[in-house]
């Protein structure tokens, strides 16, 4: 769950550099084709703030999500301003669930939640959109850029 209150989120939101952006060398992963530069959520406060009060994402970048163990996941949208895709992963970096075109809620904790429909261990959020743009479907392997935790 997403606990921060919306200073605090824009604080930490601009006083961390972005590492998903492709100029700086940061991290990516690749996706039916398609390569999209990558903020890593790997610790729970990461992954609580997400991309929480943001008006925009350019079209090849994302969120990658890792979780401790592969387990059923569900995300919400509360204080999310765009819609999303949200992929669901599993270990061996299969997609094993979709979320697609998820709206933006302003509806606090009264936001819906948007649950895998399999175990996963990653998440990855696009843009509402690119999962049909690129021809998704389950069990399309993910793979990773340099760096990424996790990755083999």
């Amino acid at each position: 769950m997403r606990h921060l209150t919306f200073a605090a989120a824009l604080i930490a939101l601009f006083a961390t550099p972005l590492s998903g952006c492709a100029s700086d060398g940061g991290h990516w992963v690749e996706v039916a084709g398609e390569r999209y530069a990558v903020e890593v959520a790997a610790d729970d406060a990461a992954r609580a703030r997400g991309l929480m009060f943001r008006d925009a994402m350019p079209r090849d970048h994302g969120m990658l999500f890792i979780h401790e163990q592969e387990a059923p996941q569900a995300y919400w949208m509360k204080n999310t301003r765009i819609a999303l895709d949200i992929l669901y992963f599993d270990g061996q970096r299969r997609l094993v669930s979709q979320q697609r075109d998820v709206p933006p809620c302003a509806l606090g904790d009264r936001c819906p939640a948007y649950p895998s429909r399999a175990p996963a261990l990653y998440v990855l959020e696009l843009n509402a959109g690119e999962a049909a743009r690129i021809g998704l479907e389950d069990g399309t392997q993910m793979q990773f850029g340099p760096g990424i935790p996790g990755g083999r």
